[in-house]
């Protein structure tokens, strides 16, 4: 497997992560509720809880997982090595948080239907989002998206701002932050089938059935996905409704099929060929949320207060849904 020492993130950030990243700070009061969310909202009680409900992976604990992720890690010249746990749930996920001590998370079905090298891949992806520092921002999104599902419209103003642009821009860039983080498994296991293999597991892959399924077929899928919008360009409106809502939910993910059609255009691509070859950007690991520093110790204060007050709010709620 090729390793790149040195290589910043900016090498391989896919550009729509970097708009959408670039939309999401311009929202009104990002930078507030950015320091807001470093300062208050601490990554010791998700550590905790890790620690206490799930395996954390290691030389004896996974030892073949613990192996290819620390080659992974290696590869994409990720120091120090963050945290791997394995929780007992059979949905097919993963993901990575943290900030100052990021880790990720398999779920054990993901572990029971991928074999190793698409586990590789996982693992890649999930190292590529660290390295990228989308960490902070999905916790803060999670965070907030999580706030404004259960208490809807508030009258705080910290309510106002969940409930106005904010949430949009988070959704939009957490799925193109997935484009990202695909560039980076494909760096790591430089072959398309087996991230292609894992793309279709994900969508549909069952163990019983597994003989049965074609990857030729599935990236046959994924071309007539893109037809879609030169037969209709109403499908355009669709799409924009599915991701954003129109099925009850906002979606954290590009369907796997457009992320497949994304990675094979990239893979063809000159820019991907220079960074094999080793000729990529090189760089110190910078912070993804860089708050403003001129943002006022009045309205830190404020923000504070007001989260204070949402979380009193939101524990108020739980115990009035729980009676």
């Amino acid at each position: 497997m090729p390793s790149y020492p040195g290589i910043s993130s900016e090498a391989f950030r896919h550009p729509l992560d970097r708009q959408a990243e670039l939309a999401l700070r311009s929202v009104p009061g990002f930078n507030i509720l950015a320091r807001s969310f470093v300062e208050y909202l601490y990554e010791r009680p998700q550590n905790i809880y890790l620690l206490g409900n799930n395996i954390q992976v290691g030389p004896r604990q996974y030892s073949t997982v613990y192996g290819i992720f620390r080659e992974c890690a290696r590869d994409l010249d990720i120091y120090p090595e963050p945290s791997l746990f394995v929780s007992q749930n059979p949905v097919v996920n993963a993901y990575s948080l943290g900030h100052e001590r990021p880790y990720i998370v398999l779920n054990t079905g993901l572990l029971d239907l991928l074999d190793e090298i698409e586990i590789r891949t996982v693992l890649a992806h999930e190292l590529g989002h660290i390295k990228c520092d989308h960490s902070i921002l999905i916790q803060m999104a999670i965070w907030a998206m999580g706030a404004a599902s259960l208490l809807g419209e508030l009258t705080l103003g910290l309510g106002n701002l969940i409930n106005s642009g904010l949430i949009y821009a988070f959704y939009e860039w957490r799925r193109k932050a997935e484009l990202s983080a695909d560039r980076a498994a494909m760096l790591v296991i430089d072959d398309q089938r087996p991230i292609a293999q894992m793309m279709m597991k994900s969508a549909g892959g069952s163990h019983k059935y597994a003989h049965e399924c074609s990857l030729k077929e599935f990236i046959q899928q994924a071309d007539n996905y893109q037809e879609l919008d030169q037969k209709d360009s109403l499908n355009q409106i669709y799409k924009f409704l599915i991701y954003n809502g129109g099925n009850g939910a906002f979606l954290t993910h590009p369907f796997p099929v457009e992320r497949l059609h994304y990675l094979r255009g990239w893979v063809n691509s000159a820019e991907y060929q220079q960074i094999r070859q080793g000729n990529y950007q090189r760089s110190e690991a910078s912070g993804a949320v860089n708050v403003d520093s001129q943002t006022s110790q009045t309205e830190v204060e404020e923000l504070r207060r007001q989260v204070e007050e949402l979380q009193r709010e939101i524990e108020r709620e739980k115990q009035r849904r729980q009676k």
